[in-house]
């Protein structure tokens, strides 16, 4: 273990070193966390009123981008299962990167928790004793916290013993994480079906009310989520030596081909619900895609987002349009854009409208939170690009330990 540790070591002073693309890249990521950190303190200071959230719409931006990475920290399950359980030897070579991506979208998510909370110190409510007093069994969010770092832990366990065993030029003993890699498949399903529930346990709240919302989470989750690691793949190939086999690539294109077509499928099924039932539960919906009493601001939003995701299947439906690089990142991009939209404040405002009083308070982000939002994914992308480099000289031998060196020398 020793050994592996001197590796470990050797990738972390290796961090800081790079080209001018890199350092280029750290800078635009380190300003953005500057300007978001400078608007926190002043949010800090003055509280949320800074932001557009009000009585009448309590959740925001920040909230819609914590569903939304939810859903990125999920879809790491999309390639852990080819990879381990059924032993597709491209994707089980990149699996490595997808388990980073949830231990990113994880991070993020706490983060805009946080910021949603206003006091920081309102974490203590959320978090287990000694350091709090989580309300639990009770609150479905004391069940959110724990299934968010119980995945966090989970894919983190697996990154260091992956990486490991690759310092000493050895594979990784399946049967030691079987047991490990059986849980995150259940548990990566359950983090985002208990931020279903989240919003399922309010019944005021005809939008969120519907038990269809989990598997929709779910089936957007994976969609949108490997979209991203589809780009993320293709960059690690073009700025480092690792090698991602494009049947990878084309076999994660072709399983999102079929979790798109469920994603429509359930969202029709709830358009359908809604408005083919003309009850008075339609209003938030009616509100979202048509307006209400001339309060339209999520209209073009919302058909938008459904534009770019029938697109985005048809050309994932399609397997000469899903194995053209071109068409693939345009549809990877709309899939991105289109449940971003969709999950974001598509799913989050519509279930504050109309409010108890009947008021339509039309929410839309301040500066504010965009600066706040904005660093929060720079610290994301700062994360992810620190860990991809501390694993690269790893997973591509250049960095091995003594003993194993020695060992081919003999």
């Amino acid at each position: 273990m020793s050994d592996a540790i001197k590796v470990f070591f050797r990738a972390v002073v290796r961090l800081p070193k790079g080209g001018i693309m890199f350092y280029a890249w750290i800078v635009f990521l380190l300003a953005l966390m500057g300007l978001s950190l400078n608007a926190y303190i002043d949010q800090f200071d003055n509280g949320l009123i800074v932001t557009a959230m009000r009585d009448q719409v309590s959740w925001g931006f920040y909230i819609a981008n914590f569903t939304f990475l939810v859903g990125v920290a999920a879809a790491a399950v999309l390639l852990v299962i080819p990879a381990y359980l059924y032993h597709f030897k491209p994707i089980k070579e990149i699996v490595l990167f997808g388990e980073m991506a949830a231990v990113t979208a994880v991070t993020m998510c706490i983060l805009f928790i946080t910021v949603d909370m206003g006091n920081p110190l309102r974490l203590l409510h959320i978090m287990p004793p000694p350091l709090g007093k989580m309300n639990f069994p009770a609150s479905v969010l004391a069940w959110d916290v724990i299934a968010l770092t119980g995945y966090l832990l989970i894919n983190l366990s697996l990154i260091l013993y992956a990486l490991y065993r690759l310092s000493t030029g050895k594979e990784y003993k399946l049967a030691l994480i079987f047991p490990l890699i059986l849980l995150s498949i259940p548990w990566a399903v359950s983090i985002h079906t208990v931020t279903a529930f989240l919003y399922n346990g309010f019944p005021s709240r005809p939008f969120w009310n519907a038990s269809i919302l989990a598997p929709r989470f779910l089936a957007s989750a994976f969609c949108s989520g490997p979209a991203l690691m589809l780009i993320i793949l293709q960059l690690i190939r073009r700025f480092s030596k690792i090698e991602v086999d494009n049947a990878a690539i084309f076999k994660i294109a072709e399983l999102m081909a079929y979790t798109m077509g469920i994603n429509l499928f359930l969202l029709g099924s709830e358009i359908y619900k809604e408005f083919y039932s003309g009850s008075i539960h339609q209003t938030p919906m009616e509100y979202l895609y048509f307006g209400l009493h001339g309060k339209a601001l999520l209209v073009p939003w919302i058909r938008t987002a459904l534009i770019f995701n029938i697109a985005a299947f048809i050309i994932f439906l399609i397997p000469k349009a899903r194995e053209n690089f071109v068409t693939l990142n345009i549809g990877a991009i709309l899939i991105i854009s289109g449940i971003y939209i969709e999950k974001g404040l598509g799913l989050i405002v519509p279930g504050f409208v109309p409010d108890s009083l009947g008021e339509i308070y039309e929410y839309w982000p301040t500066s504010q939170e965009f600066i706040i939002t904005a660093g929060i994914w720079a610290t994301g992308a700062l994360l992810y690009t620190l860990m991809v480099k501390f694993a690269i000289p790893i997973y591509t031998g250049e960095l091995k330990s003594e003993s194993w060196v020695t060992a081919q020398k003999q």
